[in-house]
């Protein structure tokens, strides 16, 4: 649910007293880079996985089998790390006019409804889209 006008000027006159009162705070409040974040994950998943067949492939060369367990244990656990942030990471590039403008003096634009659903919409991107279309019915009036 988007914010009122009202709302969010009050949030930035917040933001903007708790950045002039404490800004090493606010910094720190604000967060790091999600898709840095994300990418680094990634790449230690990547560094870990190699370490994991290296393991495997000790343990099965020695014939030691808890080695090679582990090395299997540290692959598989890598390769989901490193999926599950490589698909959480952000575009870097997106179109200027794909990137929403959300000054308070900024006009809503509607989104189309094309009446299919895209390709890659989550389940919960399709729930809002039919509770958004059954508000704009009247609930089936």
């Amino acid at each position: 649910m988007p914010l009122s006008d009202h709302e969010q000027r009050l949030l930035e006159q917040m933001e903007q007293a708790l950045q002039a009162e404490d800004p090493k705070f606010a910094t720190t409040m604000r967060g790091s880079d999600l898709r840095r974040q994300y990418v680094r994950r990634a790449v230690w998943s990547g560094i870990a996985f190699v370490i994991g067949v290296v393991l495997l492939m000790s343990g099965a060369i020695t014939q030691v089998i808890p080695v090679g367990v582990a090395g299997f244990v540290v692959m598989l656990g890598s390769a989901w790390l490193g999926v599950t942030s490589w698909r959480r990471t952000p575009e870097a590039t997106a179109e200027p006019e794909d990137v929403p403008d959300i000054s308070p003096g900024a006009p809503r634009r509607q989104r189309r409804s094309s009446g299919r659903r895209q390709p890659n919409s989550s389940y919960m991107q399709r729930l809002e889209e039919r509770w958004r279309q059954r508000r704009e019915r009247g609930f089936g009036n």
